[in-house]
């Protein structure tokens, strides 16, 4: 058993609510807490900066035109992520949240819910509002990519644990963020952080622009490229197609996925998913066999199309992973979600860590490559063309399920070889890009690591080499 002993002063200082919990105590906390205070540091506060919560308003969203609305979703650790489910309020409602607007280089930071911390500097051309789930941090005496960089460390990434509240939604509060121990350094530090930083977010961009790139050319040729999905209120169907597809609800006809389907057999070649590729089902585990670390169990949350998310990840023991080790991913599989969040796919270009996927994903091999690319299916599996089939598959439901037999029935439309190898290469050039950003971010996170532990002097020396050699 550990025990954290701390003087009252300590209490009173470090929450508005008198915390006593052991939680709010826990020895790591105050090993990071006490290893901040030894050095040069300010509360946060003490810089100057402001914390806004942003007011909630009615969220009735517009179809076109309109002020970007930010919601936590759109936030992950140093990275805005804009490419797909954005949202616009009109102007005359942006208008009236003026506190909610997100001006250029604010930290942005998720108040709630299970990514509740995660934060980034909004580097974005366009102008948006932020929901009341995410704060806006102004940072005027201090530099918010070093800030940003910082609350991403291992020790800000604690700090942020602590003042965790809530466990059925974890939330965070501006009064215990505003005293944050934070490390001072010189501005020619800060400097170098912000131009890393920098150079991080221009590998992003440009990962961005290929992908979209790429899912242009796959909507042009199915002619989808300017095409706006549109809710109809009313329209008629025969009574035959609902028994032929055994539903009758509204949502399963409305005419946009009708239209959706003849976009891709006008293409002529095209196949049923399951045709195309074997799915097999994976396990799901009760929470009972989570673990602090280990084998790590996937969960449809830690799934983008980009990769495996780390945060909030959970973890099995070796010796039930080797029970369960006919469920291990595999190189050239794609990882594709069916439940909650249904339609997220991502392809396991290299060999994967150790892992076992959850009930809620499947993965899907393809059969014949030279058919259809890996790459390019992936590419169809997170486009328009099947998430409105997914839409159509799962309306009505309170918890999203993509059954599996939907799954193999899903259309596929099948491009020549040449317009796959064209999609596949961008889409390979845009992952490569991704990383090199994502190792450019982890290079600043370890060089601010390492002044706190030991010197800027050193942290620079070894930023220095590292960045040389990634630049080989």
């Amino acid at each position: 058993m550990q025990t954290s002993i701390v003087n009252f002063c300590k209490v009173v200082n470090d929450s508005d609510c008198m915390r006593i919990d052991a939680e709010f105590f826990k020895k790591e906390y105050l090993i990071v807490d006490g290893l901040l205070r030894k050095k040069q540091y300010k509360n946060l506060k003490d810089f100057g900066i402001k914390i806004y919560h942003p007011n909630e308003i009615k969220r009735n969203y517009v179809d076109s035109g309109g002020v970007l609305f930010f919601r936590a979703q759109n936030l992950r650790p140093l990275e805005i992520s804009l490419e797909s489910n954005k949202v616009y309020v009109s102007d005359d409602d942006a208008r009236k949240l003026n506190k909610n607007k997100i001006e250029y280089t604010d930290v942005l930071i998720t108040r709630t819910g299970a990514n509740f911390g995660q934060c980034a500097v909004y580097l974005e051309k366009e102008k948006a509002i932020a929901s009341s789930h995410t704060f806006i941090v102004r940072a005027q005496g201090l530099n918010p990519f070093f800030l940003s960089i910082f609350l991403n460390t291992s020790y800000g990434r604690k700090l942020i644990d602590k003042g965790m509240y809530g466990a059925a939604q974890p939330e965070i509060a501006p009064f215990y963020l505003y005293r944050i121990p934070v490390p001072i350094l010189s501005r020619n530090f800060y400097n170098l952080i912000e131009i890393i930083y920098k150079k991080s977010f221009d590998f992003i961009s440009n990962s961005k622009n290929l992908y979209s790139q790429a899912a242009q050319i796959l909507l042009s040729e199915l002619k989808l490229l300017n095409w706006k999905p549109k809710h109809k209120l009313s329209f008629v169907k025969n009574f035959s197609e609902t028994q032929s597809v055994r539903r009758c609800d509204a949502e399963y006809f409305q005419p946009m996925y009708e239209e959706i389907v003849n976009a891709i057999t006008s293409s002529k070649n095209y196949s049923f998913l399951g045709d195309l590729a074997s799915i097999k089902k994976c396990i799901e585990l009760g929470s009972d066999a989570y673990q602090e670390n280990g084998i790590v169990f996937l969960r449809v949350s830690n799934l983008s199309k980009f990769g495996i998310k780390d945060s909030n990840q959970q973890y099995l023991t070796e010796e039930l992973y080797r029970t369960l080790k006919q469920h291990q991913t595999k190189k050239g599989e794609i990882l594709l979600s069916k439940d909650a969040t249904p339609g997220i796919a991502y392809y396991l270009k290299n060999e994967p860590q150790k892992m076992i996927p959850s009930g809620g994903i499947l993965r899907l091999s393809v059969k014949d490559r030279e058919k259809i690319y890996p790459e390019y299916l992936t590419l169809v599996l997170n486009s328009i063309i099947v998430q409105k089939q997914i839409d159509r598959d799962v309306g009505g439901s309170v918890i999203n399920h993509w059954l599996v037999d939907q799954v193999k029935n899903t259309l596929i439309p099948i491009l020549p070889v040449a317009k796959q190898t064209k999609i596949s290469n961008k889409l390979n050039d845009s992952f490569s890009y991704r990383n090199i950003s994502k190792a450019i971010l982890d290079i600043a996170i370890r060089g601010v690591e390492l002044a706190i532990e030991k010197d800027e002097k050193q942290a620079e020396e070894w930023i220095d080499v590292v960045l040389g050699e990634l630049n080989k």
